[in-house]
């Protein structure tokens, strides 16, 4: 199938800007960019029932946090989705994705806390995965005092966050905890050093560019770092088995389509239950584009109804 029209479009309209390319920038002149654009491109004016900020005692420092409680939101424990932006792991924030998480907790009618983990090149890999994982558990440990239900915890995010959340999903197997219900991957990066066909197909042109790729993780792991860790690399694991039942979003023109692919793969013949949702003539983390893409909410609709359902039959 063609990219769609409007995508093709607006990725015209993006190639046109005057402005540098991702991969030609300085990270933060690169986060100023993508704040820009999501504040451009992005869910607007989104109403909630109430959100709370956060401080998580991490790794390397206070993780600051959000909590979003959907509207009418009652006041028993609520089940919860743990949420990792994306951003290669240098840009992004929790900023930047206020609007999705906003629609995640009132289509879902879960609470939704949102994790400020470290960026690169100012901390490098594994800080990211530290803070993630140091989050998961706090919320666990703290879910009466935040209206959480602890027997219902899911984590998840969006290309690098979903990459996290994978990650994330491992160690608490590994480790017997905390205990989580589902994971929410969307548009995840499970290979660092993948070389699929996506990845050569859609090198140009289609939103996520294999410069924009060694340009991430070129500051995320720095030249020493083992792109065959797990815990950068989740698809290199060893053992599939045990994780939570997963939600995998993938795009038809995204690089990482296959290794995502590959990824709810490697779930399934460990035998856990994937719902793999392929999305026809999209791109990367097209869940973003809420403002140019009718498919935009459609999509971010189906997997908030998914997560909606694993958690209440938690």
């Amino acid at each position: 199938m063609p990219l769609d029209p409007l995508l093709k479009a607006f990725l015209g309209q993006l190639a046109a800007q005057p402005q540098p390319k991702l991969w030609e920038s300085e990270p933060p002149q690169a986060r100023d960019l993508f704040a820009a654009l999501m504040q451009a491109v992005g869910p607007k004016d989104v109403p909630i029932g109430k959100i709370t900020s956060l401080s998580i005692p991490g790794p390397g420092g206070d993780i600051p946090a959000r909590l979003y409680s959907p509207i009418a939101a009652g006041s028993e424990p609520q089940p919860a989705l743990i949420f990792f932006h994306g951003g290669g792991f240098v840009i992004g924030s929790v900023d930047t994705h206020d609007g999705l998480c906003r629609m995640l907790a009132n289509l879902s009618g879960c609470r939704v806390i949102s994790v400020e983990y470290r960026l690169a090149p100012e901390h490098k890999f594994p800080a990211a995965v530290d803070d993630a994982f140091a989050a998961t558990s706090w919320v666990e440990t703290n879910a009466a005092q935040l209206g959480v239900d602890a027997n219902r915890l899911a984590v998840g995010g969006d290309s690098a966050g979903g990459t996290l959340a994978a990650v994330v999903s491992q160690m608490a197997r590994d480790k017997g905890a905390p205990r989580l219900a589902f994971q929410l991957l969307l548009f995840p990066i499970t290979d660092i050093a993948a070389d699929t066909n996506s990845r050569r197909a859609f090198a140009s042109g289609c939103f996520l560019e294999a410069k924009d790729i060694d340009w991430f993780f070129g500051y995320y792991l720095g030249p020493d770092a083992d792109r065959a860790d797990p815990k950068a690399s989740p698809l290199l694991a060893e053992n599939f088995a045990g994780l939570p039942p997963a939600y995998i979003m993938v795009a038809e023109f995204d690089p990482l389509h296959d290794e995502g692919v590959a990824y709810a793969e490697k779930l399934r013949a460990a035998g856990v239950t994937v719902t793999l949702d392929d999305h026809a003539a999209m791109v990367h983390d097209f869940i973003c584009l809420q403002a140019v893409l009718p498919q935009a909410a459609e999509a971010l609709g189906s997997a908030a109804a998914a997560l909606k359902v694993a958690l209440t039959a938690a």
